[in-house]
């Protein structure tokens, strides 16, 4: 399974690759923003995004909504990541169409547990 990680903080990046390699996932694609997330969508072949909510350029809302309207790529499996919690903002990512959430700060067994849930709705 190859992922994209779109972070534009390098630390929260650099966590969250370690955990996936930590789950044995080990192809894996970085972004700094939902813009160059894009790019490599076009290029790349990848089977999951995760994606933080808040950067800047493109955030992962936006990204997510540009996923879901590419024929290509609107059934592509997308894990939010935010440190947002409010009903609103959470309606907003549900309502996008996301493919499942997580909110920061979250442990290796949170991240383990959203991937078995999207990889058994293969």
């Amino acid at each position: 399974m190859r992922i994209l990680v779109v972070d534009d903080m390098p630390l929260m990046r650099h966590v969250l690759i370690n955990m996936l390699r930590q789950l044995d996932y080990k192809d894996i694609v970085e972004a700094t923003d939902g813009l160059q997330a894009l790019t490599i969508l076009k290029n790349q072949l990848i089977d999951l995004v995760i994606t933080d909510l808040h950067m800047p350029k493109m955030d992962g809302l936006t990204l997510l909504d540009a996923i879901r309207k590419d024929t290509e790529h609107a059934q592509l499996p997308v894990l939010m990541v935010t440190c947002e919690d409010s009903s609103e903002t959470v309606k907003k990512i549900i309502n996008a169409k996301v493919s499942g959430f997580i909110i920061k700060p979250f442990s290796m067994n949170v991240l383990s547990a959203q991937l078995t849930r999207l990889a058994n709705k293969v």
